[in-house]
């Protein structure tokens, strides 16, 4: 019953570190000097907003993925 169990351990694990890590990524972003290089390349592959103390850091290329996954389980679901 308990190896029943064990993907879920390590969904909870992976979750937990995730979740540190996001709690932990201002004061990781304020310290690392490396802010100004992520800037200089191109859009498409990192994109960075900064408002006041705000930072917003994505990839569109991340975005489009994860878009064409939602519009493939959709149309999975619908189909």
């Amino acid at each position: 019953m308990l190896e029943a169990y064990r993907p879920f351990t390590l969904l909870g694990l992976a979750l937990i570190i995730v979740g540190i890590v996001l709690v932990m990524l201002p004061t990781i972003v304020r310290h690392v000097p490396t802010l100004e290089k992520l800037e200089r390349l191109p859009p498409i592959l990192v994109y960075v907003y900064r408002h006041d103390n705000f930072y917003l850091i994505t990839s569109p290329i991340l975005i489009l993925v994860g878009l064409a996954y939602f519009a493939y389980l959709l149309w999975k679901l619908l189909r």
